[in-house]
């Protein structure tokens, strides 16, 4: 056999065997090694060498994996059917048990996370659900994330997305909505009649205890009417007005 031929059978192998060789990882990523089908090691990020056909390298990937809940079915406590969806935020923390432990952890996550939502969410009434989420997403956060740590995965934070009720439900939230407004502006209008009412028996009481301050509101209110332009006015004056003038007549006569 020709040289060239043997080189060129040999730098067919080394092209073969470097890319199963050397192993280039990013910062975000590590490689857990398994050796003759038991672990080796993790390695990573950066360079480093494995033995072809002998080691067999997993990846797995250290980012914040966002990952959307589809909508699920839940009776709340209070028996009404809603639909929720919701976001999960997770990343792994330990690589070699979210590759040897679990088959797909990014799959067993979001099953975990549908039942778990399914659960929490069925233990709560609807008006809860609707005004403390808040509440809710740290215990669906807590009880996920107890049930992933086996598999070195860290969920950081859950949100409830979406709550979508019946047509039938939204109507009868908005009339209770409606008839809630209603009651709350009737209170507001009889609390309003009761402070005006209380405002006039102190002016009464004011008036029974000085008769002048009467006179000085007709007055007051012929000025107002004066200002307007009205060719006839026709105000019937107070007697106590009028007898004020006529005792000071009298007086100048008697003199």
């Amino acid at each position: 056999m020709e040289s060239w031929i043997i080189w060129a059978i040999i730098g067919l192998v080394v092209l073969i065997l470097i890319p199963a060789t050397v192993k280039i990882l990013p910062e975000y990523e590590r490689g857990v090694i398994l050796r003759l089908g038991r672990y080796l090691g993790t390695k990573g990020p950066g360079f480093f060498l494995i033995i072809p056909f002998v080691d067999n390298m997993r990846k797995a990937d250290l980012r914040i994996i966002t990952m959307d809940v589809p909508p699920q079915e839940v009776i709340t406590k209070d028996n009404v059917t809603v639909r929720v969806n919701a976001v999960v935020y997770f990343r792994v923390v330990q690589p070699e048990d979210a590759i040897l432990k679990v088959m797909d952890y990014v799959r067993a996550t979001s099953q975990i996370a549908q039942t778990t939502l399914r659960n929490v969410l069925g233990q709560a009434e609807l008006d809860e659900l609707l005004t403390q989420r808040e509440k809710l997403n740290q215990s669906l956060q807590q009880i996920i994330d107890e049930h992933t740590d086996p598999w070195g995965i860290k969920v950081s934070a859950v949100e409830i997305k979406e709550v979508e009720l019946a047509e039938q439900m939204k109507r009868m939230m908005a009339a209770q909505a409606e008839a809630e407004r209603e009651r709350r502006a009737k209170i507001i209008h009889a609390d309003g009649e009761f402070q005006a009412s209380e405002r006039l028996a102190d002016a009464g009481a004011i008036i029974a205890r000085e008769p002048v301050t009467l006179q000085l509101r007709y007055l007051q209110t012929l000025t107002e009417i004066a200002v307007e332009k009205n060719s006839t006015v026709i105000f019937p004056l107070p007697m106590d007005l009028i007898k004020m003038f006529m005792d000071k007549v009298e007086g100048k006569k008697s003199d």
